[in-house]
């Protein structure tokens, strides 16, 4: 089973590239697990119809640790199995713990058996590597391969690269490694060519450009993916496309993150920094 790790910047549309790839791999024939590591548990819903599922960590708290597997896994589009870690109550404890507490919970019930027969488990983690709860994922070798969704803008790239540190410093122990850049496409100029710049400084690769499309808001107010809501769509094509491109990657690395003046230096070039 191949344990997937996706990150980067907030709001770059991680949770909407995870559950439309999960879609595509579940074409191919794959049986995959998606955990939602964001507080506001909506790293299911497209899979699940528009379900907000019963988090783990509400389940705790309603039921104790009397929890069953049943409880908090619910099967979604193509029989995909959906987990949502949830979050404290506002402005009460850490949310990072929630991965820890649900991650640590799957485990204990069973979730990564053998008789699960799962080909992937996949990991929608909230924002950036700077919270031990939601580094945990690299920290403790519970993903094998990160993949970083990115775009062209400047912020999304610092992202990018300061995941990249996480990465690097959390390689030897916990054995994780870089399977590539994804760029989901802001319509910045030379957008596809300044991320694959950035992917070899990173001694990465982009493993594939998402071109922007209202299919996907479409979609997602149909509550849907684009794969089951416009399936013959050129969007879902893409997505099916980059769940390919997971599939087959055999291209792992420790990557090695640029300086912040490198990174200026790269966005001048392309004439992105003043």
């Amino acid at each position: 089973m191949r344990k997937i790790a996706v990150y980067g910047k907030g709001g770059i549309g991680k949770s909407t590239t995870t559950q439309n790839t999960v879609a595509g791999l579940v074409e191919l024939g794959r049986k995959v697990m998606i955990v939602g590591c964001d507080p506001k548990a909506d790293s299911t819903r497209l899979l699940l119809g528009g379900l907000h599922q019963k988090s783990v960590l509400d389940s705790l708290r309603e039921e104790g640790q009397d929890v069953e597997l049943e409880d908090i896994r619910k099967v979604g589009y193509g029989n995909t199995l959906c987990v949502e870690s949830g979050g404290p109550e506002p402005g009460v404890g850490c949310a990072g713990r929630g991965i820890i507490t649900s991650i640590s919970m799957l485990e204990q019930l069973g979730a990564y058996e053998e008789e699960e027969g799962l080909d992937y488990a996949f990991y929608d983690v909230l924002g950036d590597v700077v919270c031990g709860g939601f580094a945990m994922p690299i920290r403790e070798g519970k993903a094998q391969e990160i993949y970083i969704v990115t775009s062209g803008e400047m912020m999304a790239m610092y992202a990018a690269n300061n995941i990249c540190r996480g990465i690097k410093k959390y390689a030897q122990s916990g054995g994780v490694r870089l399977g590539g850049l994804i760029c989901n496409s802001r319509k910045v100029d030379r957008e596809q060519e300044l991320i694959e710049a950035l992917a070899e400084q990173l001694g990465t690769h982009m493993i594939y450009f998402l071109p922007r499309d209202n299919m996907v808001q479409r979609a997602e107010l149909n509550r849907k993916t684009v794969i089951e809501y416009a399936p013959d769509s050129e969007q879902a094509q893409h997505y099916r496309n980059l769940a390919k491109a997971i599939d087959e990657n055999t291209k792992q690395v420790i990557p090695s993150p640029m300086t912040n003046e490198e990174l200026e230096k790269l966005l001048i070039k392309f004439g992105l920094y003043d």
